[in-house]
């Protein structure tokens, strides 16, 4: 057993995994952050909705039991540290938690609480689900197409934080190895006097267990697509990898319930015309086939050739539209694309700031950062971590005014990866029928005509009632 210096943990049950699948009690312990600003609030309310969609779905049969556990302002005031060994030892042992927005400290030290939480317990995956509510104000037309689950890698790219302040002997030092091993490269700097320097690292076995995870929640949800988000087109040996690695495991690890999107055009151009040549059908999928050099010609026709004899038995005729669809897609290219053909991203795999970018803009479509939901996980361990998205908002702290709904549906997320399903779906029913009835917080009323405007712990009575 776990000891503790600072906490106790209450009475219960610990959440265990074997062969990858999570052991529940009925009783589990769950650890939680309530989080700085405005966090003390926003858990109040939360806990009060997961609290009444247990009762209402279990009957008492199943029961949290909370187990608070401290970080960021509150933990420093009352401990002298940022990030105690008692919380990393809590999410250790029970696995599963969920936690308030937390304040990042300024100065040395920890750069932030959320990153390190993610880098000393491996939770590669932050998976961020973002979709419509009937009636939450959004800026675009047509919010309701928006229905996305975003992977995001968590624990390489650049923020693995490995920089270098220009100024420093560090950075003299590194740009003096750099420049020694390194000349043709370095001469690509424009000003290597004045520069600082960051590294990107992606790996392949990064790459891997991201994509394995989303390919992997794709086909249990029943999901259309996956798309990797990249710019490869620039960094090819960091992103382009990304793409490539994400492919090659789709196709060595799940071949029997993935297509391409290359292998779907060669598949059905054969389809539209059996009698198509080789050279033709690569002629249909490359159109400047003919301005290409004969070797790009000949590995494009290798390409053609291999899908047909690899798959053409068990894809071809139109099997494989059932596949889950692998593709990909230019980052800069994908922002301008969910807001005009938000219905065509399904599942998203991307990097570490690709993510970051990706999730916020794509919660702006839906109502903003306020309701979105995230979850930090590794599948492989267990441990994950749900939390609030959105920043602490301390000019509101105390004031029982602001939206509960990220915190909320970060709970509901937890739920589902529990397996309590049951307790999830009526937190969606809980959080639909508040907003459908226009009964909402300032940030939601300021913008819905007719809506009554309610406090965070009114908010969250509110779904308790629509449960």
């Amino acid at each position: 057993m776990a000891s503790f210096k600072h906490v106790t943990p209450p009475d219960g049950g610990t959440i265990s995994i074997q062969n990858g699948i999570l052991k529940v009690p009925d009783h589990p312990v769950i650890p939680f952050i309530e989080g700085d600003g405005t966090g003390p609030d926003i858990w109040r309310a939360s806990q009060r909705v997961f609290d009444a969609a247990v009762q209402k779905a279990y009957g008492g049969k199943k029961k949290i039991a909370w187990f608070e556990v401290l970080a960021g302002e509150k933990s420093f005031n009352k401990l002298g540290e940022w990030l105690p060994d008692d919380t990393l030892e809590a999410f250790r042992t029970y696995l599963v938690g969920i936690k308030g927005p937390l304040t990042t400290p300024i100065g040395g030290g920890i750069r932030s609480l959320n990153v390190a939480l993610r880098q000393i317990l491996d939770l590669y995956v932050c998976l961020r689900p973002v979709c419509y509510f009937t009636g939450v104000p959004s800026p675009v037309k047509r919010p309701e197409d928006v229905n996305a689950v975003i992977f995001r890698e968590n624990t390489e790219d650049i923020y693995a934080g490995m920089e270098f302040q220009e100024g420093t002997p560090e950075v003299a030092k590194f740009k003096q190895l750099f420049k020694e091993a390194f000349p043709k490269v370095f001469g690509k700097i424009r000003f290597p006097d004045s520069c600082g320097i960051g590294i990107k690292p992606i790996s392949r076995e990064g790459t891997n267990r991201l994509v394995r995870a989303a390919i992997k929640y794709a086909l249990e949800q029943k999901r259309k697509s996956l798309t990797l988000v990249h710019k490869g087109n620039i960094m090819k040996f960091t992103e382009g990898a990304f793409r490539d690695w994400g492919y090659e495991l789709a196709a060595k690890e799940f071949r029997g319930e993935t297509v391409s999107q290359r292998e779907s055009w060669i598949l059905g151009n054969r389809e539209k015309n059996a009698a198509i040549s080789v050279e033709d059908n690569a002629r249909e999928i490359e159109p400047g086939y003919d301005m290409m050099t004969k070797d790009q010609q000949a590995a494009l026709r290798a390409e053609v050739e291999g899908v047909l004899n690899a798959i053409w038995s068990t894809h071809g005729g139109g099997k494989w539209k059932s596949k889950l669809m692998v593709k990909d897609s230019i980052a800069d290219i994908t922002l301008q694309q969910v807001l005009t053909r938000a219905s065509e991203f399904d599942v998203i795999a991307t990097m570490n700031l690709n993510g970051d970018y990706l999730s916020d803009a794509l919660a702006a479509q839906v109502g903003g950062i306020g309701i979105a939901p995230g979850g930090n996980i590794n599948y492989d361990t267990g441990h994950a971590i749900f939390e609030a998205t959105h920043g602490t908002a301390p000019k509101y702290a105390n004031q029982d005014k602001v939206n509960p709904g990220s915190v909320i549906l970060s709970g509901e997320m937890m739920f589902r990866h529990l397996g309590w399903n049951e307790a999830a779906d009526l937190i969606i029913k809980g959080m639909d029928g508040a907003i459908g009835a226009k009964t909402v917080t300032y940030d939601f009323h300021r913008l819905m005509e007719g809506a009554k405007l309610l406090k965070c712990s009114e908010f969250a009575s509110a779904m308790i009632a629509k449960m």
